[in-house]
């Protein structure tokens, strides 16, 4: 206190030269954070971590102002509100984001728990979650209020192998249906992004597939979302269509080796003909990061991301039992059958009392995606164009099924190994 006042004291009684005056007048302008890490102030300690609910949008930075040489403490100019942060590949894109000096906010609408560990990812006071409602048209505004970068991730592409996120999933529940997560949601924060007016980027994540005339609901849905998506904010929206997604918080290849687990089979809809192209979640991430890199050519445009190889689902499955070294044993299931097993949930969801078992492996939506391959169009633009080089499924990308093996990691031989080096 003294210390502070006596420097008061020489700065205002003329005690210290114009230049030394100027020199620290510069360093305070210096010392100030360059991404105040809340974005609003005010609201207590509890208003301050989750922002308050009722602060109204406001005007964006403009141009990006980047300092330092890009590492995870260096200042990328982006501050990006990324919804859908806590799901599986929303936490990929915080890193990749992270680490290149990037401010990201988390809207979260559950507990404590489900944001923690993307706070390691970025340096101190760099990843912000903030608690928001999707349903409140406030509550959004308050989180993308400071941001010149909105990332939508909610909900993205299912059949049978999906991800799900915040406040959707691959199935519908009796709070969200897939038009109201996939389009209105879609649609409402193209609108609010568009009425802030700094917002300089809009990447929306939907589905390889996504088509009005596809047989999955879901994806008619993120059809209708991104048409709504670019009709609010065609100069700066972006659209990216993931494939099947492969990780270690996916939902196909984990599903599929907890059920062979405990069952003994897996049940095949339709003998698993269906073609896929399974892409490495990572790969997805630093594509939707480098769209944000470039000088705008991605700007308007439609990505779809697939894998280097295509697969059928039986063929996938191999792969699966191959990693965790079991015996396969299939059930082929017709699609009329599988139908008749997946209905009753979808037609009991809003007519009893109470909440129905979550579908693992019978979703009747995803079992009608199941009618048709879903494969990257021959035009579209792809990773390439992106300058990514996606990674092969078989080798890293599907280690961590190893944990899946009954003896530990090292139980087990595949053929390769038995093959002696001299014999090859």
């Amino acid at each position: 206190m003294q210390a502070a006042a006596w420097r008061r004291h020489l700065l205002e009684g003329g005690h210290l030269s114009p230049t030394a005056a100027a020199a620290i007048s510069a360093f305070r302008s210096a010392s100030q954070p360059a991404l105040a890490p809340q974005g609003l102030g005010g609201g207590g300690a509890d208003g301050a971590r989750y922002m308050s609910a009722r602060a109204p949008a406001v005007k964006g930075a403009g141009h990006l102002v980047r300092k330092g040489t890009g590492g995870r403490s260096s200042v990328s100019g982006i501050i990006a509100t990324v919804f859908g942060a806590t799901g599986f590949l929303g936490r990929y894109v915080v890193q990749q984001l992270a680490k290149m000096g990037s401010q990201v906010l988390v809207p979260f609408r559950g507990s404590e728990d489900c944001h923690r560990h993307l706070k390691l990812m970025g340096d101190l006071g760099q990843i912000v979650p903030m608690k928001y409602n999707p349903r409140d048209v406030n509550s959004i505004k308050a989180v993308m209020a400071k941001s010149n970068v909105v990332i939508n991730l909610i909900v993205k592409f299912h059949p049978d192998y999906v991800n799900s996120i915040s406040t959707g999933r691959e199935y519908e529940t009796r709070n969200y249906g897939f038009e109201e997560v996939n389009h209105h949601m879609a649609e409402q924060l193209a609108m609010i992004s568009k009425e802030h007016g700094g917002i300089m980027r809009f990447i929306q994540v939907s589905g390889l597939g996504a088509s009005a005339s596809s047989p999955s609901r879901m994806l008619r849905a993120k059809a209708a979302g991104e048409e709504s998506v670019l009709k609010e904010f065609p100069e700066v929206a972006t659209i990216v269509r993931p494939a099947t997604m492969i990780g270690t918080e996916d939902r196909i290849l984990n599903r599929w080796a907890q059920f062979a687990k405990n069952w003994g089979f897996l049940p095949l809809v339709g003998d698993g003909s269906t073609k896929i192209q399974p892409v490495y979640v990572v790969d997805v991430a630093a594509a939707i990061v480098n769209s944000l890199k470039d000088n705008g050519t991605s700007m308007g445009k439609t990505y779809e991301l697939g894998g280097p190889e295509i697969y059928t689902v039986h063929e996938l499955a191999e792969l699966m039992y191959e990693t965790i070294r079991e015996w396969p044993r299939y059930i082929n299931l017709p699609l009329p059958v599988a139908r008749a097993i997946a209905s009753p949930r979808e037609m009991l969801l809003n007519k009893v009392p109470f909440p129905l078992p979550t579908p693992s492996i019978f979703n009747l939506d995803q079992i009608n995606a199941f009618s048709e391959d879903n494969l990257v169009s021959e035009n579209a633009l792809t990773f390439s164009d992106l300058g990514i080089v996606p990674h092969k499924l078989k080798g890293y990308p599907v280690e961590f099924l190893v944990c899946y093996r009954k003896g530990g990691p090292a139980f087990g031989s595949t053929v390769s190994e038995k093959i002696r080096s001299s014999e090859l």
